[in-house]
C-alpha cells in the first residue's frame, strides 16, 4: 500500500490481527490490516466504537502486540516489543495524548511534562529551554506550578500535548483526544495540534468517532469490525 504523498511510509502495517477472549467469546478486533502512513501525516482512524481504531493506534505505538502481521516505524520492526522494550522505544520516538489525559494527579503540570524527559537523562537548562517555549505556545506559562485537579479539562489536556511533544517524538498518536472537552476547547487544540503539524513535520494519528477531528485531517482511513473500509483524502488536504 502506498502513502498518500508516494514517499516512502514512516508506519508500516502489515496483515496484522488482534483477537482475543473475552468471556467464552473470541473477539477479532483487527482482521488483517493493511497501512502505510508517511511522516507528516495529519491522519485520522476513524470508526464508530468497537471499529478496532483505538486496537490499531495501540499496535502502533507498542502498547500492545498483534496476533498475526508486523508493524514497521522506519527501518524498525517493533511487532513483538515487550512492555520494557516498548516503553523504551516510546520514550525515544512516540508521544501519546490520550482521552483521559494520564497525568499524574501529585505532579504539577511542569513537572508532568518534564517527566520523560528526565526519564531520557536530559538536564534542567535543556529541559527548560525545550519546555518553557511549548508551554507558551499552548497557552499555559502561568499554569506550569498547578496540579491537574487545579485546571480544567482543556488545560490538562494542553499539559498532555506539551508531555508528548517535549521528546520531540517521530510520531504523536493522540486517542479519541476530544471526547472529553467542549466544542470550543475541542477546536482550538486541534487547530493547535494541526499547527505544530505544518511547523516542525511531527506525524499524528488519531483515533477519533469526532467530525472536528476528521474536518482537520488530511486523510481519514475508516475501519469497521475491524478492518479497513475506506481509505480518503481529509477534507484538510489543501490546507497550507
Amino acid at each position: 500500500m502506498k502513502t498518500t504523498d508516494g514517499t516512502p511510509p514512516l508506519i508500516r502495517v502489515r496483515g496484522v490481527r488482534r483477537t482475543y477472549q473475552q468471556g467464552l467469546v473470541e473477539v477479532h478486533a483487527l482482521r488483517g490490516v493493511d497501512l502505510d502512513i508517511s511522516q507528516g501525516e495529519f491522519s485520522a482512524l476513524a470508526g464508530p466504537s468497537g471499529s478496532g481504531k483505538t486496537t490499531l493506534l495501540n499496535m502502533i505505538g507498542c502498547l500492545d502486540q498483534p496476533s498475526a502481521g508486523t508493524v514497521h516505524i522506519g527501518d524498525d520492526d517493533v511487532t513483538h516489543l515487550g512492555r520494557a522494550e516498548g516503553a523504551e522505544y516510546r520514550l525515544r520516538h512516540v508521544g501519546f495524548i490520550f482521552q483521559a489525559y494520564n497525568l499524574i494527579p501529585v505532579l504539577t503540570a511542569w513537572e508532568n511534562a518534564e517527566f520523560v524527559l528526565l526519564l531520557q537523562g536530559i538536564g534542567e537548562l535543556e529541559r527548560r529551554k525545550i519546555l518553557d517555549p511549548l508551554f507558551e505556545r499552548v497557552g499555559l506559562s502561568d499554569y506550569k506550578k498547578r496540579k491537574p485537579h487545579e485546571m480544567s479539562g482543556g488545560q490538562q489536556q494542553r499539559v498532555a500535548i506539551v508531555r508528548a511533544l517535549a521528546s520531540r517524538p517521530q510520531i504523536v498518536l493522540a486517542d479519541e483526544p476530544t471526547a472529553n472537552l467542549d466544542s470550543a476547547t475541542s477546536a482550538s487544540l486541534l487547530d493547535l495540534m494541526l499547527e505544530l503539524n505544518q511547523e516542525h513535520g511531527v506525524t499524528f494519528v488519531f483515533s477519533t468517532h469526532d467530525a472536528m477531528v476528521m474536518e482537520r485531517a488530511r486523510r481519514i482511513v475508516r475501519l469497521d469490525s475491524g478492518e479497513i473500509v475506506a481509505d480518503e483524502q481529509g477534507a484538510a488536504l489543501g490546507v497550507a
